[in-house]
């Protein structure tokens, strides 16, 4: 079952107003981690965690117990602990359909099991289903691009936000910050493998999943050096294809940075007097990634500085940041408004 679907079948915690976040601030500085690191730690999405911390969404019971124990922090008493789907009784009461809440209580959840749902599909297909000649069983062909800038910074893109499961292709954005880079994202699918890919968003964080159902894409990238499956448990590198190559191995870092980095502002004060300059940050737990983006900005007369356990590289220099900007550019609106602003 999909991780988001998990989350939320979980009993919810329900916070008093300011609570949540005020517990979650706690505990990231008593462990004095990145928020980034504490996502991987309690193993959610880095966007979840922030939604959480922002107070968009319930925090499931489970979740916040296996935060209490790996903080040693304690529980607030004035919370209160729900059933998942709560929302669906309350608005019953208020005059919607009992058959929601029935279904529910037969379930588990809207639309019958879908554990249920999947094991009879696979008993007809090895029955059935997958001896019966039909079109919509045979694979599509893509459109396979000759390497250049574009499918470079598509690989970049992968490496950064994407991933290639079974039979799909993801890429998940924040659907709120990333809203128009997400449509340059589906225009540079289009235009490289002639498919359009579909847009679906999170139950449970601002988070939109841009995906491609296609064996023959997943095959093509696999060819061109990524890999199916977790990509740090992998340590994952940029291609070796794109490193012989200064415009490609610039467009690679450029679809990296656009979606795995960020750009934030850098505050300070000189006898009183403030100061603030932009600054650029890449994460990644892959070493092979960390080490390669490194060598390709040195490479470009930049000084990079690698921080916090070796998993978050730096631009901080003023003259740095100009030239990252006037070498690799940025595709992302988001960071082009930051970094402007």
């Amino acid at each position: 079952m999909d991780e988001s679907l998990k989350i939320n079948f979980q009993k919810r915690v329900i916070f008093p107003p300011g609570g949540q976040q005020r517990f979650l601030l706690k505990v990231v500085k008593k462990l004095n981690l990145s928020w980034s690191l504490f996502a991987d730690k309690v193993g959610v999405h880095k966007r979840t965690l922030n939604d959480w911390k922002r107070e968009e969404y319930s925090m499931p019971l489970n979740i916040v117990k296996k935060i209490s124990r790996i903080a040693k922090v304690e529980i607030p008493e004035d919370i209160k602990v729900k059933e998942p789907f709560w929302y669906v009784y309350k608005g019953a009461k208020k005059g919607g359909k009992l058959g929601a809440i029935a279904c529910i209580k037969k379930y588990g959840s809207v639309g019958g099991d879908p554990e249920y749902r999947k094991k009879k599909w696979h008993e007809w297909w090895e029955c059935k289903g997958k001896f019966i000649d039909r079109d919509i069983f045979k694979r599509k062909p893509i459109k396979k691009p000759r390497k250049d800038t574009e499918l470079a910074e598509f690989i970049g893109i992968m490496l950064g936000d994407g991933g290639i499961g079974p039979n799909q292709v993801q890429i998940t954005l924040n659907n709120r910050d990333d809203k128009e880079y997400i449509k340059f994202v589906c225009q540079i699918i289009k235009k490289l493998f002639n498919r359009t890919p579909s847009i679906s968003k999170y139950s449970d964080c601002l988070a939109s999943k841009i995906v491609v159902s296609s064996m023959d894409l997943i095959d093509y990238l696999i060819e061109l050096g990524l890999k199916r499956g977790n990509k740090i448990k992998q340590q994952v590198d940029i291609p070796s294809w794109i490193k012989r190559n200064k415009q490609y191995r610039i467009a690679c870092v450029r679809g990296l940075v656009d979606t795995d980095g960020c750009i934030f502002t850098h505050r300070y004060k000189v006898n009183g007097k403030p100061y603030d300059y932009k600054k650029l940050s890449f994460k990644s737990s892959s070493k092979p990634m960390i080490t390669s983006v490194y060598r390709i900005l040195e490479n470009e007369g930049i000084k990079p500085r690698i921080a916090r356990n070796n998993v978050d590289l730096r631009l901080e220099s003023i003259e740095d940041m100009r030239r990252y900007f006037k070498i690799f550019k940025s595709h992302n609106p988001k960071h082009l408004k930051r970094y402007k602003n």
